[in-house]
């Protein structure tokens, strides 16, 4: 492999460390943070529940506005380093004020969150836009791009397991050491902003972009937005079963320390569950390269799909002992990891497609559609688990002791049985519609080096 190449799989995806621990604390942790920690009464709650859902519905449409920006900019530095560095900056900066208790309560409190949500929302997704949307313009090898977006998952479930492991041991012992919870979660998210803006500094500074093979374009309008995601058609079925996928899994992974805490009895225990899940996550996103030669997308995506199912049923129907739940968490998380790359690669090959079919590149709008997608699934997630924490009694509850059997059945079916309904649903919504396979793939290429729209070198 080439050492510009191999500094880019790594360069890139070293950056997404820190950015997918900020965004775990946020997305994941944000409402636990509210609920037991600043101890936010169920009617602040509702209004807040309202807030996240609809502040990430309407950031969710600018988006693709955010896109056009990006591709249509054209600086020394590239279309894609300004705005992933100023996104970084930004969306780390109001991080911080989230996770600061200002002192405030009723609307003051739910006005002043408001704000700073949605600002989050739009600040973050200028970083998220232009950073994964470097992806195809680094490579339009499949396997190239099947490495470099396996090592950036890698990088970014290293991120994410951080936090979710770290977080319970980390901020009670900084809660011991400051003498309040509000600070230790303070502090925590202070150290987690730091990584993040390193790790940016790695791939503003260390990936190179092969930008000489691109034929030059025209500007994106907004009416040329529009065209380049509703006329690619493979780009909606993917964003559609994205969205789905996505839905499942960050509903379920919300729900972890409050299983552990009121359903399982040990909070404690959350942390080591994590790790091991985490362990075989990273493990099965290590290996993925070495199965994609030996099999198909569409028979991984099966297989995967598969692990899942049998993973939620299991983990459903289990009683409360780590030797049932152990192996049913391995086996979902096991299969989410491969359907978590597999989603990366569908959406970046409709790169090509949209091309091919609409006759301009829009990687930065195509990619616009991956955090109108995360922040769908966050809000959906954010809003069963808000309503279900009310519903079930846990808000108002002092410990486990005080939830009903009820209660705890109810945790469950939102935590278990939902997020398995959407993620099968998204399966069933790609196998029958996604229509790029790897031979179409490569005619696709090779009509677009015909055209003149790919400077390719000869096989």
């Amino acid at each position: 492999m080439e050492k510009a190449a191999k500094r880019n799989i790594y360069a890139f995806g070293l950056g997404t460390v820190g950015r997918d621990m900020v965004y775990a604390m946020v997305s994941m942790y944000l409402i636990f943070y509210l609920t037991d920690i600043l101890t936010v009464p169920s009617a602040t709650l509702w209004w807040i529940n309202g807030v996240i859902l609809l502040g990430r519905i309407f950031d969710a449409v600018n988006d693709p506005i955010m896109g056009v920006i990006v591709d249509n900019t054209n600086t020394k530095y590239g279309k894609f380093k300004p705005w992933i560095v100023f996104g970084s900056i930004a969306s780390g900066i109001i991080t911080i004020l989230l996770f600061t208790d200002f002192g405030l309560g009723g609307t003051g409190f739910v006005v002043v969150f408001a704000i700073l949500f949605v600002l989050w929302d739009l600040a973050y997704t200028t970083n998220d836009i232009s950073y994964w949307s470097m992806l195809p313009a680094l490579s339009v090898d499949q396997k190239e791009r099947e490495r470099i977006g396996s090592f950036a998952k890698i990088c970014a479930n290293i991120g994410l397991f951080a936090v979710v492991v770290g977080l319970v041991p980390i901020t009670t012992m900084l809660g011991e050491g400051l003498g309040s919870m509000v600070k230790a979660y303070q502090v925590f998210t202070v150290g987690l902003v730091v990584l993040m803006w390193l790790g940016q500094a790695i791939t503003v500074f260390g990936v190179k972009e092969n930008r000489e093979i691109f034929k030059p374009e025209e500007t994106t309008t907004l009416r040329g937005m529009i065209k380049a995601i509703a006329e690619n058609d493979q780009l909606l079925y993917v964003s559609v079963a994205m969205s789905l996928f996505m839905i499942g899994y960050v509903t379920t992974t919300s729900f972890g320390l409050y299983f552990f805490k009121y359903a399982y009895g040990d909070e404690g225990m959350y942390s080591v569950f994590a790790l091991i899940l985490g362990v075989c996550q990273l493990a099965a996103l290590s290996v993925f390269p070495f199965f994609s030669k030996r099999f198909s997308r569409e028979k991984l995506y099966a297989a995967s799909t598969l692990l899942v199912v049998v993973g939620y049923v299991l983990f459903f129907f289990a009683p409360m002992n780590m030797l049932v739940i152990g192996p049913a968490g391995i086996l979902i998380f096991l299969g989410e990891a491969f359907i978590q790359i597999l989603m990366l690669m569908f959406l970046t090959d409709t790169v090509e497609y949209g091309q091919w079919k609409l006759g301009k590149r829009n990687e930065s709008v195509t990619f616009s559609l991956q955090p109108v997608i995360f922040k769908v699934a966050g809000a959906v997630g954010s809003g069963i688990v808000g309503a279900t924490v009310i519903l079930s009694g846990i808000n108002d509850a002092v410990s486990a002791a005080d939830v009903t059997t009820g209660g705890l059945l109810l945790l469950k079916f939102s935590m278990l049985i939902l997020p398995l309904l959407f993620i099968v649903v998204g399966y069933i919504i790609h196998r029958r519609k996604y229509i790029i396979d790897s031979a179409m793939y490569q005619k696709i290429l090779a009509d677009l080096k015909e055209r003149g729209h790919l400077k390719l070198p000869q096989a």
